[in-house]
């Protein structure tokens, strides 16, 4: 592949990690917001939030994990073509930075998904 065409794949995997972390968060943010009301709602709305949660969160982590690991592979065929090229180097000295995304990001959601659930549960 061509020093452009991996610069453009680096692009859209990170596009792709930026809207990954769209529902999940929307969906933290609102529930957080939106506690009391739920759990006025009933036990069985509570259990079909978490699993909402949940499901949204499984499949925003392997898709950000996904992303961020191709995106790092793209880095490394950056690397590779031993380019002069400013974004090229930039691109792979950056790349190290998305093991937040693939790990730490992860992480924090089940924080948050543990601290919402003894919230609507407690």
């Amino acid at each position: 592949m061509t020093e452009k065409e991996l610069v453009d794949l680096w692009n859209r995997n990170r596009n792709q990690l930026v809207v990954a972390q769209f529902a999940p968060t929307f969906l933290l943010i609102t529930t957080a917001g939106l506690v009391p009301a739920l759990r006025a709602s009933g036990t069985f709305n509570v259990w079909a939030v978490l699993g909402i949660l949940l499901a949204s969160g499984i499949l925003g982590a392997l898709v950000e994990y996904s992303a961020a690991h191709e995106a790092q592979a793209v880095a490394r065929d950056l690397k590779a073509l031993n380019s002069n090229s400013s974004i090229s180097r930039t691109i792979s000295k950056t790349s190290q930075w998305l093991h937040v995304a693939k790990y730490l990001t992860p992480v924090i959601f089940i924080g948050i998904f543990v601290a919402l659930s003894f919230a609507l549960l407690y």
